[in-house]
């Protein structure tokens, strides 16, 4: 059978061509892994010292020795 152009076999009359190559499709498939990253978290502790006044009451006590004559008290009455 012919067509015209030539010999028909296979079903295929054109004789073959050169290949074209597309450039390539990437194609990611991502994969996760945990990693640890140490985080340091500082913490500062201050002691305040403060001064609270409070008041402490301190007795002192006092011992006279008086001595009294019978006579002055005598003379005080007289003379009022």
């Amino acid at each position: 059978m012919s067509n015209g152009f030539g010999s028909y076999t296979g079903g295929n009359c054109c004789p073959l061509a050169k290949e074209i190559i597309d450039p390539p499709l990437y194609i990611f498939n991502h994969f996760y892994h945990p990693q640890e990253v140490p985080i340091v978290h500082t913490i500062e502790i201050i002691n305040q010292h403060h001064c609270v006044p409070i008041p402490k009451h301190i007795i002192r006590s006092e011992t006279k020795d008086v001595f009294s004559s019978a006579n002055k008290k005598q003379n005080k009455s007289k003379r009022k």
